[in-house]
């Protein structure tokens, strides 16, 4: 994108000059390496963005986009305990090359850190981004609780799915973007309007990344192609594929979930989910949510906000290749 890597620039020396306590070791140096495994950044660069649609300078937003990068990291080092992962971004987690003890209490550590950050605010705005933040960050453990139930559950509904992603992951893009409005000292109108606009692109980017998960490009999507659907992981696309093979009698469905974990369950599903209509059906949903947000940002341009710079980072995000 465009314009993005002036602040992907700009986070990344911010992170690297973070000073964070020196001892002991062996609490802040596995944070000091988690964080150098690097990511998008996109909740931090949303912070900014925000910041400067509403006259605030990044050098005064930066402290806002630290918090979420921060907590967002500690969200990671702790969904890696909890789903074993042995790798998080080509690199051992951090529970892999220490142990889970030192992981959880470094998450920890992390997690403070952030509120730390904010700190650095001491006027009538702290009181409302803490607001936001704590609301926030419960919403986000909640999320992560009912992800954990629906791998014990053998159904799951559409909304279920649909608000526990909006949990887990949506509502941390609409706090990162709220931020900034907090900053700019917005009324409640507008600081709802921008929060909606990230809840509802979250949802269709994570939407985006249940089909990526089948149909991506591994080399570009950087995840192995398939792996929800070698864990039966009730993802929009598999509730879907589910939802079309009942209506139509089909009963590959019921066979792709007996079958062995490997690359031919892979394919035989790719077939499936396409001709059955799951593929289009999440599609068309990622795109509902895509215009929701769009909608949002019409608010914020009919009160004379510009908003190109969210304009084409969601073309970004949500235009990723197949």
């Amino acid at each position: 994108m465009t314009g993005l890597h002036q602040y992907t620039t700009y986070l990344e020396s911010q992170i690297s000059g973070l000073k964070l306590v020196d001892e002991p070791r062996n609490l802040f140096v596995p944070l000091d390496y988690f964080l150098s495994l690097g990511g998008k950044r996109l909740r931090p660069i949303l912070t900014v963005i925000s910041g400067e649609i509403f006259n605030i300078p990044k050098e005064e937003s930066i402290h806002a986009a630290l918090c979420i990068e921060l907590f967002h990291n500690f969200s990671l080092i702790h969904d890696d305990i909890m789903d074993e992962a042995p790798v998080r971004r080509g690199k051992p987690t951090v529970h892999t090359k220490w142990n889970s003890n030192v992981a959880l209490l470094s998450g920890d550590a992390m997690f403070i850190e952030g509120y730390k950050q904010l700190a650095n605010y001491s006027d009538h705005r702290l009181a409302l981004l803490l607001r936001r933040f704590n609301e926030t960050t419960i919403e986000v453990c909640q999320g992560q609780q009912l992800d954990m139930d629906f791998e014990k559950l053998e159904t799951v509904s559409e909304p279920e799915y649909i608000e526990m992603i909006r949990l887990k992951t949506s509502v941390l893009l609409g706090c990162a973007l709220e931020f900034g409005a907090i900053l700019g000292n917005r009324d409640e109108g507008i600081r709802r309007n921008i929060y909606q606009f990230g809840v509802s692109l979250g949802i269709a980017f994570q939407i985006q990344d249940d089909i990526l998960d089948l149909y991506g490009n591994p080399e570009i999507f950087g995840k192995q192609v398939g792996g929800d659907i070698l864990s039966n992981k009730k993802t929009l696309l598999f509730l879907k594929a589910k939802e079309l093979a009942k209506t139509h009698s089909d009963d590959r469905f019921t066979q792709l979930i007996q079958m062995h974990p490997d690359a031919q369950k892979v394919e035989y599903a790719q077939v499936l989910f396409e001709e059955i209509g799951a593929k289009k059906a999440a599609q068309d949903a990622m795109n509902d949510y895509y215009n929701q947000a769009m909608e949002n940002l019409k608010h914020l341009e009919a009160n004379g906000f510009r908003t190109e710079a969210l304009h084409a980072l969601a073309k970004f995000l949500i235009t990723r290749e197949l």
